[in-house]
């Protein structure tokens, strides 16, 4: 055959090819139906839980931050529904993929987490760099060829969130409260324990106390004035007993009078004893004086601490149960399901007329 040189003899060449063109167009046009009619249908629908304000702030004066928190906890409880031990329970619960018994158990776990997703919907208040992200609602989505099995599994992990949700949220408010009420009690065992230490010391160095060294000191004083007048009269009754030791003949007075002597000078002698041993004590005080004063400032300190960390303990405990409390009455931050999946009407994406279109006019360029 010559070369086509003009429309004529294209539209010649077209006209005694009909019969192959059309069947291949035919063809072509079969195929793509069957393939449109072929694919599996997917349905996929969704369940969506809104994280509600608290009601009252547990924090005086402070305003409520919603969804911050929730952030974390919807983590977490994301983490544990999807776990291998819930989706094989899931799996079992509702029947999933019972017209696939080839599928191993394992198989079957990673069809399910691989059909379910969670989208967080992030709060649209204002937030410094920083801060940890916030949500104000979390979309559970499932796809499944049936619509009523992906109904019913995104409502189930929907009401799973709320249930353990709601039970995290109660459980750290009473773990929370539990752990301040150990403290309290800790450190107030510690401030007790410390006060007694306190006043055994002192009354072990009331001498070397500090509001006592001006005392001491004068005491010391009158100690040294009596020491000295004892020193005065013990020289007189001893020069006295001297005296009359020296006589060559003594009279029964002289001998009595050297007795009353000797018991004067025993007398003086046992309180200048006294005396010494009183003034020894207020001398060895008063050097210990400085090192009292500092083992005494040394127990303050530690009492202004430990009495700081009870004030911080208490005002902590007060707010775990005002928490705690409002976890009790729902006015706290919590989960709402604002709308439960339904059963989808229309398989997801659809585009079988498409590719059906698609796969006609392939078939009809292939014939030309």
């Amino acid at each position: 055959m010559g070369p086509i040189q003009t429309i004529d003899d294209l539209l010649g060449l077209l006209w005694r090819r009909r019969f192959l063109i059309g069947a291949i167009v035919a063809l072509g046009m079969l195929v793509s139906v069957m393939v449109a009619l072929g694919r599996p249908k997917v349905y996929e629908t969704g369940a969506v839980i809104q994280v509600e304000s608290p009601v009252v702030s547990s924090t005086p004066g402070a305003a409520p931050t919603p969804g911050v928190r929730s952030a974390q906890i919807l983590q977490a409880v994301e983490q544990r529904l999807t776990t291998r031990e819930n989706l094989i329970a899931i799996i079992e619960r509702h029947g999933l993929f019972a017209d696939a018994p080839g599928l191993s158990l394992d198989q079957k776990v990673a069809a399910l987490r691989a059909s379910i997703g969670f989208q967080s919907v992030a709060s649209v208040s204002q937030q410094s760099f920083g801060t940890p992200s916030s949500v104000s609602a979390l979309i559970i989505t499932a796809r499944f060829a049936d619509g009523e099995q992906a109904a019913r599994v995104a409502n189930d992990f929907a009401q799973g969130i709320l249930d353990q949700s709601s039970a995290t949220q109660s459980e750290r408010a009473r773990e929370t409260l539990a752990f301040f009420q150990q403290e309290e009690q800790r450190v107030a065992t510690a401030i007790a324990a410390l006060e007694a230490e306190i006043a055994a010391y002192n009354s072990q160095n009331t001498d070397a106390a500090l509001g006592t060294a001006e005392a001491s000191r004068d005491a010391l004083a009158s100690l040294e004035t009596e020491m000295r007048t004892l020193d005065q009269s013990l020289a007189g009754f001893l020069g006295e007993r001297g005296a009359i030791e020296k006589k060559q003949t003594l009279r029964e007075t002289d001998r009595r009078r050297l007795e009353d002597l000797s018991a004067q000078i025993a007398v003086v002698e046992s309180q200048k004893a006294a005396l010494e041993t009183r003034r020894a004590d207020l001398t060895a005080a008063l050097t210990r004086g400085p090192e009292v004063t500092r083992d005494l400032a040394a127990f303050d300190r530690n009492l202004t601490q430990l009495q700081a960390q009870h004030d911080v303990v208490i005002a902590r405990l007060a707010e775990a149960e005002t928490n705690l409390r409002l976890e009790e009455l729902q006015h706290s931050e919590h989960f709402s399901l604002l709308e439960r999946a339904i059963v989808p009407e229309y398989p997801m994406g659809g585009g079988g007329k498409k590719l059906a279109l698609m796969g006609t006019v392939a078939a009809t360029l292939l014939a030309l």
